[in-house]
């Protein structure tokens, strides 16, 4: 009777054996799958970022170059004349005259400067060197190299 018992329990077993593991198995398989879904979904976000930041970098090109295009436009719209001579006139006056008057606000300043070193007792040398700074070397290099050097690039472009 035991044997009876016990041969269909271990008969029922091994009948149950295999079904449990396909389901081990399946079970398996869909973690896999699941796993597997999960890398395809994090692959899709990282090139879909990485499609944006194409996008974007297409699109700040496409602005730069617009505003470089517009900056170009509105350069050469400043240096055609419009016909009435008052005008013209004027529009070319504009920045030589911005210019003598900085100069001019500038070389007073610089003037008050070393009046101001001469009243308080300084020596020629002393007031000379003390109105002279390394911001007015700077500033005197650039008008230097605007003036100069642009005659040199003039002469090189065709």
């Amino acid at each position: 009777m035991i044997e009876t018992l016990l041969g269909g329990l271990l008969g029922g077993l091994f009948r149950m054996a295999p079904e449990v593991l396909k389901w081990l198995d399946r079970r398996g398989e869909r973690g896999h799958e699941l796993a597997m879904q999960d890398k395809a979904l994090d692959f899709e976000k990282l090139r879909g970022a990485q499609r944006m930041a194409e996008i974007g970098a297409s699109a700040d090109a496409a602005w730069n170059t617009g505003a470089i295009e517009a900056l170009r436009e509105a350069v050469a719209a400043q240096g055609q004349r419009s016909g009435v001579r008052w005008a013209d006139a004027l529009s070319i006056s504009v920045r030589p005259v911005i210019t003598y008057w900085f100069m001019a606000l500038y070389c007073a300043a610089k003037l008050a400067a070393f009046a101001a070193a001469l009243t308080a007792g300084a020596g020629w040398g002393v007031a000379i060197l003390h109105a002279w700074t390394a911001a007015d070397q700077a500033l005197w290099a650039g008008v230097l190299n605007f003036w100069f050097l642009g005659r040199v690039f003039d002469r090189v472009r065709p």
